[in-house]
């Protein structure tokens, strides 16, 4: 099957800066992946390509073309945001705290440890070595924290952790030998450098002043006097040694070009900025008691500064004036990353402890965006019946519904009090259960966005598992505690018997799809047939040499499908009560190796077993997933491993390495465990937090909180185009690739698309389709499908061989999404029931994925026209009401 990663939801933000590009498109990082929102259609996308560990600094070119994005480990990718792949690759020598793109976008500056270096932006050159180093200034004294270009691209300000600014100019021309131009001094802060920035005349678009703030709240607007005396030819070339990591280098015509230079002698006396007489124009303070400034942002065009504090606060500021234009507070956390978009309109702010994500138009006080995953491990989704929505829930007791095609999250629930265990759509598509470990079970109103009803036990039980038949009457739920599965009524609510008989958990549970037969599963080694109409309570019992963990019926009832411990996976036959045959799945599950392990991962037994299945909608193939890297993807008939995704190569999670290095093994114990990192984290460039909350006290995770990677839940949608996993970084989506495929064998000299053209010329729309579909080609495909005429479909749908109509059903699906004619689009799928009706029925197995996507199609038409149709009934109606009262 050809699955390939799609997006992912319901990860949280955590740290790392956000930038805007094009004005719409917000770019944040998410983990080791890079997440783009557009603002204005309120779809939200992850790009496929992976870090090596959690990201840290992200900047974008001014076109947004170009997505330069580095890691904890100091590894750079340098991205095509629109193509959404990878060009080239680069790893830096010291930890970078800051990095942005020249207003040109010719040149890379980045805040390397104490350095400062200039790189030449690649581009979409061919090149051996695209990142070409320019130069390198060390002049700093401590790590640096921000930087800021001029519009020229000729002058970077800078402020470090030495609690001083600098001014640093890029030399004009071809570089002298031993020519260096000492950077200006902004001195007089009392706190780290938090931001600099360059204010410009708006008039003539130069620059007049120079912003810094410091974390402590001060800002210092520094300033010149057009009198200045010029420098003189001795303090121009003052000689010093060349800056430290400078490679010596020629530099032809294109790289002058690209430092912005015509010649040696163009250079002016009245544009060398850090030649003038700076001076301390006004020093302002943001009054925020016992709270750190810790991001910040200007707005060059509009003269506005943003800034955000420790305790949750951000204030907006008109320059120079230092007018307060709003100040508000959106949570009691740190705000880690504040940013203008190009219009300065839009204000977006990062919270990394909260996991949120704010997106704020000051001028009408309203937000554009407030989207927020969840903080703790999703445990449990669940799709709808048409595919459309995706429900998660997870430790941080929070259901959320999704849009799966958009990737946004349209209502949040919270009522329940402790971690959401299990969900379950119902066949209506307009309710959704839930169960948890707060004892309740509770049914959700899509509609109204409510708990419309709750079910409760006589005495307080954990829920873990959760099932309703396909009628919608009867809820069953599974408990941790008392081994019991209890039912209820869904019309009254009233708890209707409790099954008795498991000696353990019961963590599976699952009414077969076609009888009124419940599955449950158990740790006591055993899965239990229950008939729960009748009454008789359990009517089988099969029995198992290891745990059972969990349970999963095919979509046609006929066959049941469990694992063990043992890490097997076990297939039943329901109707004769016989065991089929068993999967082996250790050795291709098994991978992985912890900081605390021992052993090495081809030894240990720990994680070697699956925790989720779940069946395919045509039952060929089961998914299968546990505490471990890596999803298995099997062929039913053939016992055989077809597929083994690895869900993630983010070393920021503990359990992605096979093999760990023994010079990272310390007395004191892993490297990687041992907490080194710089305390004073409140300059809003810290490493993104991974859920290291109280991992010091008693009872906490051995290896202080690091996140283990494992999949708690696989869901495959009902149309079967797609499947979800619900990991430790989020739920990831994967989808089938809409690659071009076709079947050589089915092949002839003659079959080609000219020959196609030549059949529609013709007025052969039969054969031009016929040929289409053996080409298998889906603009091909498409264009027959249009060119037959509304009279002739009946004769065409019912030439079309059987072996076809699957490729034709799921070409009439996506065109119903993408054509706008309706009519005439359903005229097909009318007229291909009318003369298939009984070959679709003998194989509804094989065509039940096209069929579902068909009908996931129809009906967002059918809510969309009925939408329309009610608000334009209510508009006549209120028209000639208007018309009668007159």
């Amino acid at each position: 099957m050809n699955y390939r990663f799609q997006n992912l939801l319901g990860a949280p933000y955590r740290g790392g800066n956000a930038v805007i590009v094009n004005n719409n498109l917000l770019v944040s990082p998410v983990g080791n992946r890079v997440s783009v929102t557009d603002l204005l259609k309120s779809e939200t996308i992850t790009l496929p390509c992976q870090a090596s560990s959690n990201l840290r600094r992200i900047a974008a070119s001014p076109d947004g073309v170009f997505l330069l994005t580095v890691d904890e480990n100091n590894r750079c990718l340098f991205i095509n945001l629109p193509r959404r792949a990878v060009l080239h690759r680069l790893s830096f020598k010291h930890p970078v705290s800051d990095v942005k793109f020249s207003p040109d976008g010719r040149l890379i500056a980045v805040a390397a440890g104490k350095l400062l270096q200039i790189w030449r932006s690649p581009g979409f050159r061919k090149e051996f070595f695209p990142f070409e180093l320019i130069r390198t200034f060390s002049d700093c004294n401590d790590r640096i924290t921000s930087l800021d270009w001029s519009p020229n691209s000729d002058y970077l300000v800078v402020g470090s952790k030495d609690l001083t600014g600098r001014l640093f100019y890029l030399s004009k021309g071809k570089k002298k030998k031993n020519s260096y131009s000492k950077p200006f001094l902004f001195l007089g802060h009392r706190d780290t450098i938090v931001g600099t920035f360059f204010g410009v005349d708006k008039k003539t678009n130069d620059v007049m002043k120079v912003y810094t703030l410091s974390r402590d709240g001060a800002i210092f607007t520094w300033g010149y006097s057009s009198n200045d005396p010029e420098p003189t030819k001795m303090e121009e070339d003052s000689s010093e040694p060349d800056s430290t990591g400078t490679p010596e280098q020629r530099q032809d015509a294109e790289e002058r070009k690209d430092l912005g230079a015509n010649g040696e002698g163009d250079e002016d006396d009245e544009h060398l900025l850090h030649k003038k007489k700076w001076s301390l124009l006004k020093k302002d303070f943001f009054m925020q008691a016992q709270a750190k400034l810790t991001a910040c942002d200007y707005h060059r065009g509009l003269d506005l500064v943003v800034v955000g504090f420790s305790n949750g606060v951000f204030a907006l500021y008109q320059m120079p004036d230092f007018v307060c234009l709003h100040l508000l507070s959106i949570s009691r956390e740190k705000i880690t990353t504040a940013v203008f978009n190009d219009l300065g309109n839009w204000l977006t702010f990062g919270c990394a402890k909260l996991g949120q994500l704010l997106v704020w138009e000051w001028k009408s006080e309203s937000y554009i965006l407030k989207q927020q995953g969840h903080y703790f491990d999703v445990n449990c989704i669940a799709y709808s019946p048409d595919s459309q929505l995706l429900a998660t829930g997870a430790d941080d007791n929070k259901i959320k519904v999704w849009t799966a095609s958009s990737g946004f999250c349209f209502v949040t629930f919270s009522e329940h009090t402790n971690a959401v265990t299990a969900l379950h759509f119902m066949p209506n598509n307009h309710c959704l259960l839930s169960a948890s470990l707060d004892g309740t079970v509770r049914a959700w109103d899509l509609f109204r966005y409510r708990n419309f009803k709750t079910f409760v036990t006589p005495t307080p039980k954990q829920f873990v598992s959760l099932a309703a038949d396909q009628s919608g009457e009867v809820i069953c739920a599974g408990t941790l505690d008392s081994f019991e599965v209890f039912v209820w009524s869904m019309k009254t609510g009233r708890l209707l018997d409790v099954l008795s008989g498991h000696e353990g958990p019961v963590h599976g549970l699952m009414f077969s799809p076609n009888t009124s037969i419940l599955a449950s599963s158990s740790w006591d080694k055993t899965v239990r047939l229950w008939d729960v109409f009748s009454g008789k309570g359990g009517v089988e019992k099969f029995e198992h040499t290891h745990d059972v963990l969990t349970l999963t019926y095919r979509p046609d009832g006929k066959q049941l499908a469990c694992s063990t411990l043992d890490g097997q996976i076990h297939f039943w036959d329901t109707l004769e009560g016989l065991e089929m045959f068993t999967i082996e799945g250790r050795r291709d599950i098994a991978g992985g190796r912890l900081m605390t392990d021992r052993r090495p991962a081809a030894n240990s037994s720990a994680g070697k077993c699956f925790t989720t299945l779940n069946y395919s909608a045509d039952g060929s193939y089961i998914l299968a997933g546990g505490s471990s890297k890596y999803i298995c993807m099997y062929d039913v008939a053939d016992q055989v491993l077809l597929r083994r995704f690895q869900i993630t190569y983010n070393l920021s999670l503990d359990g992605v390495l096979d093999f760990l290095n023994s010079k990272n093994m310390t007395e004191a114990g892993p490297l990687d465990l041992i907490d080194d990192d710089d305390s004073d984290t409140e300059e809003g460039v810290d490493k993104q937090s991974q859920k290291k909350l109280a991992y010091d006290l008693p009872g906490s995770m051995p290896n202080h909180g690091r996140p283990i990677i494992r999949s708690k839940c696989l869901r495959i949608a009902p149309t079967g185009r797609s499947w979800a996993a619900a990991t430790t970084e989020g739920v990831l989506i994967y989808s089938m690739d809409e690659s071009f495929i076709f079947d050589p064998t089915d092949l002839d000299i003659d079959v080609t698309p000219e020959a196609v053209d030549a059949a529609l010329k013709e007025d052969e729309p039969k054969r031009a389709l016929i040929l289409s579909l053996r080409l298998n080609e889906d603009t091909l495909i498409k264009k027959c499908i249009v060119a037959v005429s509304p009279v002739d479909i009946p004769a065409v749908a019912s030439s079309v061989p059987f072996r076809y109509l699957l490729r034709l059903v799921q070409a009439l699906g996506d065109l119903l999404e993408q054509s706008p004619h309706l009519e005439f689009i359903l005229r097909w799928c009318q007229e291909l029931c009318k003369a298939h009706g009984s070959s679709i029925q003998q194989n509804n197995r094989n065509l039940l994925p096209a069929l579902k996507s068909l009908q996931k199609a129809v009906t967002t038409l059918h809510q969309d026209l009925a939408d329309t149709c009610s608000s334009n009934e209510y508009m006549l109606r209120y028209l000639c009401s208007t018309s009668n009262s007159r």
